[in-house]
């Protein structure tokens, strides 16, 4: 923007995502509007927190949906209990609840020495879908499946829903990948408890199979050891085999949240959206955007991910869309992301030079500093 086309700013919207790490979206976005507001005082400056299905994608949603938070008890991903929540909207003839997986089997509980990814699953993430249907009478289900610790193609998740999975001889196993591996022969979805529409917002687009999957490219980053991998993709392979998932196991996102993209369709019925896309879509972005003199988004690390469509690349392409100029505030920028010519101006809090800890420890005040100008 120039000088004179930056005196005209009245009005100004800030959509920013988490700075993983150090601030969530609501948090990263009050700093940035701070900072705005001592640049251009007379400006009205409006805060959109976004997300793109991962975490912060249910509380990205509670302002906008007006929604109430519910807690319910639930397991983490190695069947420890816990105490779990999510967001329900509406009216009580049309409820709708909006839940993360990362509530409950994210990696975020999963201290780093405790990692068990042949162990770890979903099922807490399906006690909390159950719970909303029998407990709160919801008619839509929405999940974000970002940030998990798991690998389990969504058979936890599953099996709190009501699917047994049984080895050759019709016992039940548990559904964790370590332990129906070699041993799965059957699948029995008699008893799953009906459920209502369900929407999965994703924020990847693997299938579930292959070098491009679940397993192979995400299995390491949840401690998946050289040993772990094949074993993961062969009780993929298995789960898909038994379910007669063939045709959901190639959809992109079912290799979203370690498979659970494949489980929410196969066992769910649900439909797998762009995270972004149907965040947009609920809180009225595109009309926000159309309204605003300047864009503003952010997120910690700006790079050929985010360029791929995570939530500042969608907020750069409405903007675009609408002829409105996209700024973006990042902890830093790798150069295709600063080169591409998404954003009319790239912030970087590392060109500050200094070092990463205090950039992680103090990003609300350095984000409100150079958003500050």
């Amino acid at each position: 923007m120039t000088p004179s086309a930056t005196n005209d700013i009245r009005r100004i919207l800030v959509a920013s995502d988490k700075f993983k790490g150090s601030l969530s979206a609501p948090e990263a976005c009050a700093a940035i509007a701070r900072g705005l507001a001592r640049r251009w005082p007379a400006a009205v400056i409006e805060a959109c927190p976004i997300a793109d299905g991962g975490e912060g994608f249910a509380a990205a949603l509670e302002s906008p949906l007006r929604g109430r938070w519910v807690e319910a008890a639930s397991h983490d991903a190695l069947g420890r209990p816990i105490r779990a929540r999510y967001l329900v909207a509406g009216t009580a003839a049309n409820a709708v609840a909006v839940m993360e997986m990362a509530t409950a089997s994210g990696g975020w509980r999963i201290a780093s020495h405790e990692r068990d990814i042949l162990r770890a699953n979903t099922f807490g993430t399906g006690e909390l879908m159950r719970h909303a249907v029998e407990q709160e009478g919801v008619r839509r289900l929405i999940l974000g499946p970002g940030g998990s610790a798991t690998n389990d193609g969504g058979a936890g998740m599953a099996a709190a829903l009501g699917v047994r999975f049984l080895d050759p001889d019709g016992r039940p196993l548990d559904p964790s990948p370590g332990t129906w591996a070699g041993r799965l022969a059957r699948i029995d979805g008699s008893e799953r408890v009906p459920l209502p529409p369900v929407t999965a917002a994703c924020d990847v687009t693997s299938k579930l199979l292959g070098p491009a999957g679940a397993t192979w490219v995400f299995g390491p980053q949840k401690g998946a050891n050289e040993s772990d991998l094949p074993i993961l993709e062969a009780a993929l392979e298995a789960l898909v085999n038994a379910a007669g998932g063939a045709a959901a196991a190639v959809r992109p996102g079912a290799g979203a949240a370690g498979g659970l993209g494949f489980g929410l369709v196969h066992f769910a019925g649900a439909t797998l959206v762009p995270g972004f896309d149907l965040l947009a879509s609920l809180t009225g972005l595109p009309a926000r955007i159309a309204a605003a003199d300047l864009v503003v988004t952010g997120e910690g690390s700006l790079d050929a991910q985010t360029l791929a469509g995570k939530g500042p690349a969608g907020v750069a392409r409405l903007a675009r869309s609408h002829g409105k100029p996209a700024w973006v505030f990042c902890g830093r920028a790798d150069p295709a992301a600063r080169d591409s010519g998404d954003f009319a101006r790239v912030v970087e809090l590392a060109a500050t030079g200094l070092p990463l800890e205090t950039l992680l420890a103090d990003a609300a005040r350095l984000l409100e500093e150079v958003a500050a100008g």
